[in-house]
């Protein structure tokens, strides 16, 4: 049997920024280039950094450190992270971030409106290394520490910053130091992040769909609602739905296509390929029940996928079987969060097709 490969984890862009200032402050009082720096991450261990320029020009040093992803590469994989220390007159650290690190313009993120986008546990990472540096040298100044991506506003349009409210750049992100591999947890705390947006800036209706293409079909069919209303759950079904909940939504629209809501509808919470195959058994159930004849339901049984379905339903006309499946997964979205709210789910086919909607609410 073959064995299988560790998979290799990566540095989040805080832990990266942290190393690049205690090298750049390191350098500043010792006048000497570094070429590495160890910080201590908050998972609990040390690691140590590759530095890859560390350069004074006049009072300040830049130092910088490629940002390494690991087996799990997000946009920022192969960033320069880049950490700029000054002294200043004034005692105490002043932190802000620069060329490519966002602004926060949108209320419901951890950092304040206004403020430079580098996160909590990373603010505290970069001080904490900061004043480690300076007590170890008996250095009694103040200094300010510039942040900044060189490459931040362009990688920033591949990420959901825009829609936060976080622009100009990237955030500076991380409460452990590390990146797991395949981890869903960063996918599950931007989902909690976009949800408390939304309600940051009054949305009282939400629109979760399983993708970009299910939200270009959303955004259409709710032309009055903002940026914010829309939320990309890709297959954390059941996860958002219950932070919905959470977070007083009381109005939950779903929008997605075929394969995803096919397993929705049987209370399928998780819809990641690989996590549920499609149930063609329950999909002919819903055949019958829409009043399909014996020929198509026993076709949709050996069908070869979902969307293979709903091409059939909609070269036989049979319009209510889009409506039934729409039905089920309100009705399951409901069993999920234990009813408080009004769902509505509308189904479109890969190419943008609108196919049918439903509509449940339950106050108990």
């Amino acid at each position: 049997m073959e064995k299988e490969t560790k998979l290799r984890e990566g540095y989040t862009t805080g832990a990266c920024a942290t190393a690049a200032t205690k090298a750049a402050l390191t350098a500043l009082i010792t006048g000497e280039i570094q070429t590495e720096s160890t910080i201590y991450l908050p998972v609990g261990r040390f690691a140590t950094f590759s530095i890859e320029s560390c350069d004074t020009i006049g009072g300040s040093v830049t130092a910088k450190v490629i940002k390494d992803g690991g087996d799990d590469p997000d946009a920022t994989h192969g960033a320069a992270i880049l950490a700029t220390v000054t002294w200043q007159e004034q005692s105490g650290i002043v932190l802000d971030g620069g060329i490519g690190v966002g602004r926060v313009t949108k209320e419901g993120l951890p950092v304040a409106v206004g403020e430079a986008a580098i996160n909590p546990v990373p603010r505290q990472m970069i001080h904490e290394a900061a004043e480690e540096v300076l007590r170890h040298y008996h250095v009694d100044k103040g200094i300010q520490i510039i942040i900044s991506v060189p490459d931040g506003e362009e990688i920033a349009k591949k990420t959901l910053n825009g829609r936060l409210g976080i622009l100009g750049g990237i955030s500076i992100l991380g409460t452990r130091g590390i990146v797991v591999p395949f981890s869903t947890a960063a996918y599950k705390a931007s989902i909690v992040q976009a949800i408390r947006v939304a309600r940051a800036s009054g949305c009282e209706h939400v629109v979760i769909t399983t993708g970009g293409r299910s939200e270009k079909c959303a955004m259409k069919q709710f032309p009055s609602l903002p940026e914010e209303a829309f939320i990309e759950m890709g297959d954390f079904v059941g996860f958002t739905l219950k932070q919905c909940k959470k977070q007083g939504v009381k109005k939950i629209s779903m929008v997605g296509m075929m394969g995803k809501f096919s397993k929705v509808a049987q209370g399928i919470m998780m819809v990641h390929s690989k996590s549920a195959p499609v149930d063609f058994s329950f999909l002919a159930q819903m055949a019958r029940e829409s009043g399909a004849s014996d020929e198509l339901i026993e076709n949709v049984r050996q069908a070869n996928t979902a969307s293979h379905v709903g091409e059939m339903m909609q070269a036989q006309g049979n319009l209510k079987f889009f409506e039934t499946l729409c039905t089920y997964c309100c009705h399951a979205a409901l069993e999920e969060i234990g009813g408080g709210a009004e769902v509505d789910t509308s189904l479109y086919t890969m190419k943008g097709e609108f196919l049918g909607k439903a509509v449940q609410s339950r106050w108990d």
